[in-house]
């Protein structure tokens, strides 16, 4: 029996913004969505082009309120072949919410607040 990674989940409050940083930041892109027969939802799947992982994006029409995370310490690592520009790119958007210089790695922020780390490809 052998398990593979399909996707991740996080809901978010307001699916356009969360598309726009999730594309803007990271480069992140649409790669199929589903919608519930009575619209009460709305999954977003989003890819990097390169790997067959995926983020699931799920929008619940009924949530009236932003999520509250909490102690919620989940995080996201994504790697980044350049990572100087990427912290300067992260730094100009204002979305950095930790740096731990001396593990080489911070972290930024999404629109819900979820953390989202940033790695150099080794």
């Amino acid at each position: 029996m052998k398990f593979i990674f399909a996707h991740n989940n996080l809901n978010v409050y307001d699916l356009e913004k969360s598309l726009t940083f999730y594309k803007e930041a990271l480069g992140l892109t649409v790669t199929h969505t589903k919608d519930a027969s009575d619209e009460s939802f709305k999954l977003v799947y989003l890819g990097d082009g390169t790997t067959s992982h995926l983020l699931e994006l799920t929008w619940l029409r009924d949530m009236d309120r932003p999520y509250n995370l909490g102690d919620n310490e989940i995080h996201l690592a994504f790697t980044v072949d350049d990572y100087e520009a990427a912290h300067k790119k992260h730094e100009e958007m204002g979305c950095i919410c930790f740096e731990n210089p001396s593990m080489g790695i911070y972290f930024i922020s999404d629109p819900d607040g979820y953390w989202l780390e940033i790695v150099p490809a080794k």
